[in-house]
This record gives structure tokens, C-alpha cells and sequence, in this order.
């Protein structure tokens, strides 16, 4: 199923798109799409039988716009340098474990809201992501097979990084990762039972119609599975919490002097096929 959440910011409601491209009002069948329903067996077979019923309620998209698919998010858990064209293109050595950091909560915003360049910044750079969204609570995990079992599904994730704040400001990377507006999200959740291989998955991003990105999660140097897996060894994944799992070479900062970081009235599209495309205006905050 492709799950969504549309409408005003904080008023959003939730949605489906079918099997012929239609909007479907999800809203008379379960209150939102959330860590709640994504654990909930029973609740999901109700969305799935009711998708299949084809009596949903139609909607128009027209003006319509679309929010985060998934609402509450409890923790945003970010895997760094996971590429091995990524890696190369930065210069860093490949790491002999994921590399963790977070981006709190309230980054996440929909897929084609306005993303703010933050004030005095001047290497505000992109990142097309593979999103994981757990549905059922993980901690300790043996495998990485058991670790898919506790994935609710898939979505596109900007991992937008402001590379001053992050690298030459000190501390940790969270300065450059926790902007206001930095983790467009959706448009779908596509549930796990949709996506038999995450790692074969095309991702791409373009910034101003020119094609930055295009790499394959199958560079990934930790795949889906392990990444799941590893991440439970230091804490507790519940259902709703969403994973960043890295990005493919095509950054700005592994471009060549002078490095085309973004700036107010710039226009990023990114896609992962089979999971949707987004498109975001950028403007000063």
C-alpha cells in the first residue's frame, strides 16, 4: 500500500493512493497514520480490506497538500557516510560501523513544502535518502533478517545538511542537521510488503533541473537489514521512528571549488523508484 497524509500543516488526514493512481480518504477508516496503526495488525487489515473494497471516498489532489506520511514521529536516527561512492567522493575512509547521529522530529515536513536555507549559511547541501519506518518495537535484534520483519515500510527522506555548521563549527554534526525544515519526507509510505529488495533501489535528486544524484542502494556499505539491526543494539526503535539510511555520491560537498551549495530560490526534485518524488523551493529563513 502507498500511505499518505494530506492537507493543512498539523491538520493533515490520512490517505492511500490505489492501484490506479487515485487519491483515497483513508479518514472514515482509521484516525491517522502513526506508530500506533503501524503496529496494529487488526487496524492495517481494515485499511487493506477497505483499499480493496474500492469504496473509498475519492479526492481531488488538486491544491491539495501533502504532509509527512507518517505523524508523531517519536526519533529520527540518521546513518552517515553509508555509501561507498559517497565515501569515496568525501574522501573518508568506509566505516567499520555505521556511523549514528539524529535529526529531531520536528525537521520532518512534507515532500513539497518550502525548505529555509538557515540565516548566516553558506553550505547548505543535498541528500536524497532511503527513509526506513519501523512498525514493531525493536531493541537487541539477532539478524538482519529479523530486522526487516520489523519494518512497516519505505519512504524518500531529503537529508538536507548545512556542511559548515555540521563539519567546521565543532562538536557533533547536529548543528548542520537539525535546521528548521531539514527532513522532507513522503510522499508515500510504501509498505514493506511492496518493496521485496531495498537494495535495489534507483535514487536520483536534480537541482534545478540538473541531475546531481544517481546511485543505487546497493552501494550501501551497511544494508537496510543491518542497519536496523545494529541501530537496536543502542537503543529502542518503536513503531513510527524513522531511519535515515545514508546517501550516494552527488553531494555538494563533493563537488569541485567553488562547490554549488544551495541558496534561496534554488528548486531540488529527488525520486526513488517505486516510492515517489519529491520537489521543494528553497527561500531564506
Amino acid at each position: 500500500m502507498k500511505l499518505l497524509r494530506v492537507g493543512t500543516a498539523g491538520a493533515e488526514r490520512p490517505a492511500l493512493l490505489d492501484g490506479g493512481g487515485t487519491l483515497r480518504d483513508l479518514s472514515g477508516v482509521v484516525p491517522d497514520i502513526d506508530g500506533p496503526l503501524l503496529a496494529d495488525d487488526a487496524a492495517l487489515g481494515r485499511v487493506r480490506a477497505a483499499a480493496d473494497s474500492g469504496a473509498l471516498p475519492a479526492l481531488d489532489p488538486a491544491g491539495l497538500r501533502i504532509g509527512p506520511p507518517v505523524a508523531r514521529i517519536g526519533k529520527v536516527v540518521c546513518i552517515g557516510l553509508n555509501y561507498h561512492d559517497h565515501a569515496r567522493e568525501t574522501g573518508a575512509e568506509p566505516p567499520a560501523e555505521p556511523v549514528v547521529f539524529f535529526k529531531a522530529a520536528d525537521t520532518v515536513v512534507g515532500p513539497h513544502d518550502t525548505v529555509l536555507v538557515p540565516r548566516r549559511s553558506t553550505k547548505t547541501d543535498w541528500e536524497v535518502e532511503l527513509a526506513v519506518v519501523i512498525g514493531r518495537t525493536a531493541r537487541y535484534l539477532d539478524s538482519a533478517g529479523e530486522a526487516l520483519a520489523h519494518v512497516a515500510g519505505y519512504a524518500v527522506a531529503h537529508d538536507v545538511s548545512e556542511r559548515e555548521f555540521q563539519i567546521e563549527r565543532g562538536g557533533t554534526w547536529d548543528k548542520g542537521k537539525n535546521c528548521e525544515t531539514f527532513n522532507p519526507l513522503g510522499p508515500w509510505l510504501v509498505t514493506a510488503d511492496e518493496v521485496p529488495d531495498p537494495q535495489d533501489l534507483a535514487l536520483r535528486l536534480w537541482v534545478n533541473g540538473e541531475l546531481k544524484q544517481d546511485g543505487t542502494t546497493a552501494e550501501q556499505i551497511f544494508p537496510v537489514g543491518e542497519v536496523v539491526r545494529y541501530v537496536s543494539q543502542f537503543m529502542t526503535l518503536h513503531p513510527g521512528d524513522v531511519i535515515n539510511t545514508g546517501t550516494p555520491a552527488g553531494v555538494a560537498l563533493g563537488q569541485p571549488e567553488p562547490k554549488p551549495y544551495l541558496r534561496s530560490g534554488d528548486v531540488v526534485e529527488l525520486e526513488i523508484a517505486g516510492l515517489g518524488r519529491q520537489r521543494q523551493e528553497f527561500e531564506d529563513a
